[in-house]
């Protein structure tokens, strides 16, 4: 398989950093969640072409992640290596479905690209919001094993 972006920049990452837990806990309302929480969770989301994270390549960054806790909706807004990148459906699968898994059901999540930042960018956008095409993706056990791998853990 040839590489559409052999060689991408490689930028570097952000330090973590830890969060403060609330002082006053209330057991029953509902958990707060900010920027740096989604950007925490999808960071380390493996290319699907290149052995580093989209945190690397500068896919997606802290600034890629809106977030309206009092609406429960999450945007998260990523940019391709390169404007006609075949892997940007699979990214942004990637991206749903991390953030699926690791919020509160309570949560909309909408997955777009950077305007202008793709040659597909409308069909794209259009793929990422439809909840239809997203479950049919998700039970093509081709694309679903693609999805499994760049969530899976890294060492190191």
């Amino acid at each position: 398989m040839e590489l559409i972006n052999a060689n991408p920049v490689i930028h570097e990452k952000r330090e973590r950093r830890a969060r403060q837990a609330p002082e006053n806990i209330d057991e029953n309302a509902p958990e707060a969640i900010d920027q740096l929480e989604i950007f925490d969770h999808i960071r380390d989301i493996k290319d699907p072409e290149h052995p580093y994270s989209l945190e690397d390549l500068n896919v997606v960054n802290e600034d890629s992640v809106e977030i309206n806790d009092e609406l429960s909706h999450v945007r998260v807004t990523f940019t391709p290596t390169v404007e006609h990148c075949s892997m940007a459906t699979i990214i942004g699968l990637c991206l749903r479905v991390k953030l699926m898994r690791s919020l509160p059901p309570r949560y909309k999540v909408d997955i777009r690209l950077t305007p202008g930042s793709h040659a597909t960018e409308a069909a794209v956008n259009k793929q990422l919001s439809d909840k239809e095409r997203v479950a049919a993706a998700l039970e093509n056990s081709n694309l679903l094993d693609i999805v499994e791998e760049c969530l899976s853990p890294t060492l190191g």
